[in-house]
């Protein structure tokens, strides 16, 4: 077996303390027991951050309001009811934390990985390197998505980001952005034909 006895029980143990249910975690917090918190820290801050990345499209951005989210969270941590997952509501003091950075600074990029574009659980006509006759490189398909989705409102680019980067579901999206159900399912499938229009022009553009 791989690895020294030590490096074993170590494993071992992330494995045991990645089990742990949030709701545990954030009982011991209020209890007293602040490290508790620290494992939620671990547990999350990797797909926090990944998520403010693709919608804010600066990683220095990105690192400041996910420190900020879990600051506040913390400080928050009380508040929190279980009504909804913990990750949906941590998110939730990130994007708003991302939407008033954004709007002091007035500009939103956003990031696409081209490999959830191309293989994700959508509309595959989001989706033009499928055509075997597509001559652009996945540098270049990047571009371009990037290009196209800056170029959506930012409500639908927010809805569409959610859905595809983080994964989330319409609920929890719902919750995030505090809109109804049926507005995320109307937002995410106008920012897909949109972004399929917009994307459409674009090969036009580079192929002529």
């Amino acid at each position: 077996m791989p690895g020294t006895f030590l490096e074993r029980c170590a494993s071992q143990f992330v494995l045991i303390v990645n089990q742990i249910p949030d709701q545990t975690l954030i009982d011991s917090c209020l209890a007293g027991r602040r490290e508790a918190f620290g494992q939620l820290v671990d547990r999350y801050q990797n797909r926090l951050f990944h998520s403010l990345l693709h919608l804010l499209g600066s990683r220095e951005d990105a690192q400041d309001a996910a420190q900020d989210a879990f600051v506040n969270a913390f400080e928050k941590l009380s508040s929190f009811r279980g009504q909804s997952q913990f990750y949906s509501w941590l998110f939730r003091i990130a994007f708003n934390t991302a939407v008033s950075a954004k709007r002091k600074s007035r500009r939103m990029p956003v990031s696409l990985d081209a490999r959830r574009d191309a293989s994700g659980h959508e509309p595959s006509d989001l989706n033009p390197s499928t055509e075997p006759s597509y001559p652009m490189d996945v540098s270049d398909r990047q571009r371009l998505v990037r290009q196209a989705l800056s170029e959506l409102p930012e409500e639908f680019r927010t809805a569409l980001v959610l859905k595809e980067m983080d994964g989330m579901s319409y609920e929890e999206i719902a919750d995030v952005v505090e809109v109804p159900l049926g507005t995320v399912r109307s937002r995410i499938h106008r920012a897909r034909l949109e972004l399929r229009d917009k994307l459409s022009v674009l090969l036009k553009s580079e192929v002529l």
